[in-house]
């Protein structure tokens, strides 16, 4: 096998690589000098092959078919022929590729600057070792249509709503800490780079199978970089899932990193329940209203109360009051090794509520609880796919008038439980 030398990743040499991109420029246009510019320079700046994006022509797609469509793009599935770059066949004088590949396609309803938008983040948010987002492989233009597509990874297992539907009775708590520490990690990442996502929801969470624990963060079309966003609240439109949107976002205020981690909250609630934030609500004004004046899911009692106070901190309604999600990665990586050290046999104090959790919910009568994560219906007015959400005359965000007396008494509890190290219920 003859490969470059000089490699910065694993089989790839930034310097030989750009030069043999460079060469072809000519030989491929994608018909917009915006769209070409932004491929040759990601090309000439990839320093491995995660990062290179190409200009892919239509013909090279197979067996396209809709898959999705959201309040912003429609999404196709197709194999694409001839598959992604491994690398430069010195001998050969030509890329290496992977052969038929599975991907998705992604096609814009707005405008051509919504469409940079998304791939400018997506690229940036690119890295070999965290595989914190879906590849990006390229962009393409339908034949039919003339509008441009993305192209991106396919993730077989679809997205983390439909996951927890239907897997949720065979989620363990190992599981369930990862899944949250995996997340908190990702968005450390994304608000390390200041990237701020504004459409964080478990739709946007893909898996690549059932089985593992691969998962990645998709969709970045609504997210800004932090300075880019507009300091006009009059010209700010509101895009999202209700439930997951910040009440101070709700109220036309700036989207900042705290409103992600008030996403996050949900998110949280969501794995730990299997039920969706409001599903059996109609989202509309009064929702948002409520939402604003305090209101939150309940959070059943037999929940650890490690999470419970992570949850409740993490949607608190004054924002300078929520963990950072670099705060969050430490805290959920601890509750993850702690719960893991010596093969589950420990007294960790995220130990012995997990145990308690099991043993409260197990003792649950089958009559009383008729809802289950599994079965439960949402309202026909629940909507949890994004959509333009721009709510007026809505009251000034606020706790609960009980919230930060509950959170005190929780928090306290904790402290005592851990010295102790006594059950907690």
């Amino acid at each position: 096998m003859n490969l470059c030398e000089g490699y910065t990743t694993w089989y790839w040499c930034k310097s030989c690589c750009s030069t043999h991109f460079k060469n072809n420029f000519d030989k491929w246009t994608s018909g917009n000098e915006t769209i070409d510019k932004f491929i040759r320079d990601a090309q000439l700046n990839a320093d491995e092959r995660k990062k290179l994006i190409e200009w892919i022509p239509f013909d090279k797609f197979q067996n396209i078919k809709e898959i999705a469509k959201g309040g912003f793009s429609t999404v196709y599935y197709a194999k694409w022929i001839d598959g992604p770059i491994q690398w430069w066949n010195i001998k050969k004088q030509q890329w290496e590729r992977y052969g038929q590949h599975k991907v998705v396609l992604k096609m814009f309803d707005a405008n051509l600057n919504h469409f940079l938008n998304e791939m400018e983040i997506h690229l940036s948010t690119t890295n070999i070792y965290s595989y914190c987002s879906i590849r990006f492989y390229g962009i393409t233009k339908d034949s039919e249509t003339g509008k441009y597509m993305m192209v991106l990874e396919y993730m077989p297992g679809g997205n983390f709503r439909d996951h927890l539907k239907k897997n949720f009775n065979n989620f363990n708590w190992e599981s369930k800490l990862y899944y949250l520490w995996k997340l908190a990690f990702c968005f450390k990442k994304f608000h390390a780079l200041n990237i701020i996502h504004q459409d964080f929801h478990p739709g946007n969470i893909l898996l690549f199978n059932y089985k593992s624990y691969n998962l990645c963060i998709s969709d970045f079309g609504l997210s800004k970089i932090v300075g880019q966003i507009s300091k006009n609240p009059e010209k700010r439109n509101i895009f999202g899932v209700l439930p997951y949107i910040a009440p101070e976002v709700l109220c036309g205020e700036e989207y900042t990193k705290a409103a992600d981690v008030y996403s996050f909250a949900m998110i949280i609630y969501e794995i730990i329940t299997g039920f969706a934030p409001y599903y059996d609500m109609s989202h509309d004004i009064d929702l948002a209203r409520q939402i604003c004046d305090g209101l939150r899911p309940k959070i059943p009692i037999y929940t650890p109360k490690l999470i419970t106070r992570t949850i409740m901190q993490c949607w608190d309604a004054k924002v300078t009051n929520r963990p950072t999600f670099r705060e969050l990665y430490k805290e959920l990586w601890k509750y993850y090794c702690d719960y893991k050290e010596n093969d589950f046999k420990n007294y960790n104090e995220i130990t012995i509520q997990i145990e308690n959790a099991v043993k409260f919910s197990r003792h649950l009568s089958p009559k009383t609880t008729t809802i289950t994560p599994i079965n439960y219906k949402t309202h026909p007015e629940a909507i949890f796919t994004s959509r333009l959400l721009n709510y007026s005359s809505l009251p000034k965000p606020k706790n609960d008038e009980n919230f930060e007396k509950e959170l005190e008494e929780l928090t306290k509890s904790i402290m005592i439980a851990s010295e102790l190290h006594i059950p907690d219920f």
